[in-house]
């Protein structure tokens, strides 16, 4: 999956609440730092999930799946509140991978333990 795909399906995550909080906005900025992407790949990104085309690009290799899923809960929860709406798009988007229920619950295990423990 190519680093911009990825890139838009966050924005499309942070956005789909109908706003774009600090935390969100700044999780967004190093994600793009961290794949190697620039300030005007954010701008396409951005410009994309506001479009009437947006929608999710799903990985279809298992690794990137998990990785992808990990991505969208941390962009959930930059802002401090889950949405319905977020929670929608993430249960759809974990369905439409065939990401079976005990995988979820590990990847949000891992997740949440890191703060938690950490």
């Amino acid at each position: 999956m190519q680093h911009l795909d990825h890139l838009k399906n966050l924005v499309i995550m942070a956005s789909a609440d109908g706003a774009l909080s600090e935390r969100e906005i700044a999780l967004l900025v190093d994600r793009c730092s961290e794949m190697g992407l620039e300030e005007a790949d954010l701008g396409k990104a951005v410009a994309f999930a506001l479009s009437e085309e947006a929608s999710l690009k799903l990985p279809k290799e298992k690794g990137e799946q998990l990785a992808m899923l990990a991505d969208l809960m941390k962009i959930m929860a930059a802002d401090g509140q889950l949405s319905e709406v977020e929670k929608r798009l993430f249960a759809l988007a974990a369905a439409k991978m065939h990401i079976e229920k005990d995988e979820l619950e590990k990847l949000i295990d891992r997740l949440v333990g890191k703060s938690a423990n950490g």
